[in-house]
């Protein structure tokens, strides 16, 4: 019998008995919890519905729109926990930064900040500059029910690198050129934009996110020694800057398999791992105390299913002795992915780890 047809006395009654935040805090689960990064997007074609001739931040900023976004992939997969539709660059829009998101290219910022002078641009974030993601959140706990609702944000050193780029990048040139070369001025924009993230974050938990994720999407861009001494204190300084609420706390990032125990020094609860490290290997580097999320290679969907099957047993069985695991993809899902082969792989791996 799978987790989802199990009979009704043992689905959590709230979002603090699921098997996403029993995992989270390293605890007995009924089975290992399923959710995917990107799971609400460009793969579901009720998305792509909804969405249709409507941009990217505009959509981010309804809240029945995000609302409905989120819980498709809830409805369809079955799985484990929500993840809140948004986009890292919400609260720079939020605060004034004169940015897009350009279909086919990403993140555009209309004035990079590369001098001292240009971090004027960048100002507090209030609750008040981003009212509808309290709104949306609220909408959507009262549909989620138990099901966790996953927060998210963008970490300081991916934000400063559109911000100082302009957009998106292959090498970072003029972020890395900032950092080694006006270290004094990196570390005040870093710190800067680890302000403007905790409060992001706080306004998600008090609104009634279960959990968050700090999504450190490009700092697989660095070596230890760098990602040590330029990004570690303010990503440190945004999960210290919610640890009193008592949600876990997620970090990941991409191609970060030489930053992992940096990346748990950081302050996470749980450390996500992409699909270049197996996750007992994962544990060795992040240390004990911690949760490990991941790993599958999101390429791996377009295989047959028996060839899913057969990788996601090999994640499985590189987690079986992890003190918690969440399983996830090794990043998010591909736009072209079949949801079908979604539903089959948190169908089979609540199967597989039932208890």
């Amino acid at each position: 019998m799978s987790a989802n047809d199990a009979p009704r006395a043992q689905q959590p009654s709230a979002p603090y008995d699921s098997a996403f935040l029993k995992a989270c805090r390293r605890e007995p689960v009924p089975h290992t919890p399923v959710w995917f990064m990107r799971q609400a997007g460009r793969s579901l074609p009720e998305y792509r519905k909804v969405r249709e001739g409507i941009p990217m931040l505009e959509s981010c900023m309804r809240p029945e729109l995000v609302t409905e976004i989120t819980l498709q992939p809830v409805r369809r997969h079955g799985v484990d926990a929500a993840i809140y539709f948004s986009d890292i660059v919400v609260p720079l829009k939020a605060i004034g930064i004169d940015l897009d998101i350009k279909p086919g290219v990403g993140p555009v910022v209309e004035r990079p900040i590369r001098t001292r002078e240009d971090l004027a641009q960048l100002r507090d974030l209030t609750p008040e500059d981003v009212s509808y993601v309290t709104e949306a959140i609220g909408l959507l706990t009262r549909e989620l029910g138990a099901t966790p609702l996953i927060g998210f944000a963008g970490a300081p050193f991916t934000l400063a690198s559109y911000l100082v780029e302009g957009g998106p990048s292959r090498t970072y040139e003029n972020a890395k050129a900032m950092m080694y070369g006006d270290p004094e001025l990196w570390a005040d924009l870093l710190d800067r934009l680890a302000d403007i993230t905790a409060a992001f974050l706080k306004v998600q938990i008090e609104a009634g996110a279960s959990a968050v994720q700090l999504f450190d999407s490009w700092a697989g861009a660095l070596a230890p020694v760098d990602y040590r001494r330029s990004v570690l204190p303010a990503s440190a300084k945004v999960f210290e800057s919610v640890a009193g609420y008592g949600v876990p706390r997620i970090h990941f990032g991409v191609g970060t398999g030489e930053l992992l125990g940096l990346m748990g020094e950081a302050g996470a609860d749980v450390v996500g791992v992409d699909w270049r490290v197996p996750m007992d290997e994962a544990a060795r580097r992040v240390g004990p105390g911690k949760a490990l999320q991941g790993n599958l290679d999101p390429t791996v969907l377009f295989a047959s299913t028996e060839a899913v099957e057969v990788k996601t047993l090999e994640v499985l069985d590189s987690a079986k002795d992890l003190e918690g695991h969440i399983f996830n993809l090794g990043h998010g899902v591909m736009p072209s992915t079949d949801p079908d082969a979604l539903t089959r792989l948190v169908e089979h791996v609540h199967t597989r780890t039932a208890r």
